[in-house]
């Protein structure tokens, strides 16, 4: 895999991330709250001209709180 493909996938995981933060009715600043996180760090993985590489650990944690599984941030279609 070379890296066009992962700034793609880093790409869609954010789209899946704000997809998923406004499903359960959140804000960016909100979530950033809840994660300890400054606002501009969830904007910058958001974004979907930017590829802001993200832990497994954050992913997990922001799949806590936005209760879905994490799975289904990474299930691209």
């Amino acid at each position: 895999m070379d890296n066009n493909n992962l700034s793609l996938d880093f790409k869609k995981l954010g789209l899946k991330i704000a997809y998923y933060r406004k499903l359960n009715g959140l804000t960016q600043e909100k979530l950033a709250e809840l994660l300890e996180v400054s606002t501009s760090y969830i904007g910058a993985i958001e974004a979907p001209n930017m590829d802001k590489p993200i832990s497994l650990t954050t992913l997990f944690r922001i799949a806590a709180i936005l209760n879905t599984p994490a799975w289904k941030f990474l299930k691209f279609d």
